[in-house]
């Protein structure tokens, strides 16, 4: 009840500091109010005691609780119940393009790239809950995961599937950017977006990058381009036991094709990042979880319940009482 209690006027409330000098005051000229009569005694009188007169000043603390009613009423005491209806427009569908290439088992991120990608993401895709996103993945070819759904609990099962080896073995990123084209090119959704991520350059595939782009750019979809990959040298797969299937690392120097990615954002109006590390990458998510957001409308309804009646009411009763008492009973003694 008092969480949703507030005055419409709460100025005058200030008006209650009268009420304590008013009761000084009253108490200051109380034996004025009374005609007093010195005699030298009052053997010759029938005395009779009362207590009635002791009573008096309730006369006066009823019209200090009046004028208390009348001050509060006038600061309009209400209820507050608030109801709340949100509008979402059509959010944004997000399509993410990612590299599984067997560079993507790099251990310059922990425990390496990939993994350290799907964690990044399922967090990213946990708060774009208006959103619909899909997820391509690309290697020497590319390859659908999950059409664009509103359904994040698909989504993020996905992602958590994702593992190297799945595809034939290259880096094809006009592939992987085309296919996220196709699955956003039919899209009614105001603002369309590719996230693509890449560890190396393009080698494989038949698309050519910037054919992908200009596609992308025709259909009106931003695209974010992330170069992940620390700078210098990495612990890379180099190779892999038949028998056992354990994979050997050997260092090896980073190359990203920067230049390709930068073009890619800027023909687009996306952005090109560096990832190097993982606190880097998570960074670059929280940065576009913040660029790309879905509009929301919250509407309030305001329904006041006003409590000032029943103090004006109480006023008028604590006034009526005093005039009544004022001339009934305690008529013979004012």
């Amino acid at each position: 009840m008092w969480n949703n209690f507030e005055f419409h006027s709460p100025e005058f409330l200030w008006l209650l500091i009268l009420i304590p000098l008013l009761a000084f005051w009253s108490f200051y000229t109380r034996k004025k109010d009374s005609a007093e009569l010195k005699i030298p005694s009052t053997k010759g009188f029938k005395v009779q005691t009362s207590i009635l007169p002791k009573l008096k000043p309730l006369l006066y603390l009823l019209r200090l609780l009046a004028v208390s009613c009348l001050i509060i009423a006038l600061a309009r005491p209400r209820n507050v119940a608030v109801s709340k209806k949100t509008k979402t427009n059509r959010g944004i569908d997000i399509v993410m393009a990612i590299d599984v290439s067997a560079s993507m088992l790099a251990k310059d991120l922990q425990p390496n790239r990939l993994e350290a990608l799907k964690r990044v993401a399922t967090d990213f895709v946990n708060r774009r809950p208006n959103d619909r996103i899909g997820i391509v993945v690309y290697a020497g070819e590319s390859f659908t995961q999950t059409p664009i759904t509103s359904d994040k609990s698909i989504v993020k099962r996905t992602i958590s599937e994702i593992k190297w080896g799945q595809l034939e073995g290259g880096t094809a990123i006009g592939m992987g950017l085309g296919s996220a084209v196709n699955r956003l090119k039919e899209s009614k959704a105001k603002s369309k977006v590719i996230i693509l991520l890449t560890d190396g350059v393009n080698n494989a595939g038949f698309v050519d990058p910037k054919t992908a782009t200009e596609l992308a750019k025709g259909n009106g979809i931003k695209v974010y381009t992330i170069g992940i990959g620390t700078n210098g040298m990495a612990l890379f797969p180099w190779t892999r036991d038949p028998r056992t299937g354990k994979i050997s690392f050997k260092n090896q120097s980073v190359e990203i094709d920067e230049s390709l990615l930068k073009y890619i954002a800027n023909q687009t109006d996306g952005q090109y990042f560096r990832a190097t590390n993982n606190a880097k990458l998570k960074a670059i998510y929280d940065e576009i979880d913040k660029l790309e957001k879905t509009k929301i409308e919250e509407f309030k309804y305001y329904n006041y319940s006003e409590k000032y009646r029943f103090l004006v009411f109480l006023a008028g009763f604590f006034l009526l009482l005093e005039f009544t008492l004022k001339n009934t009973l305690f008529k013979s003694f004012i």
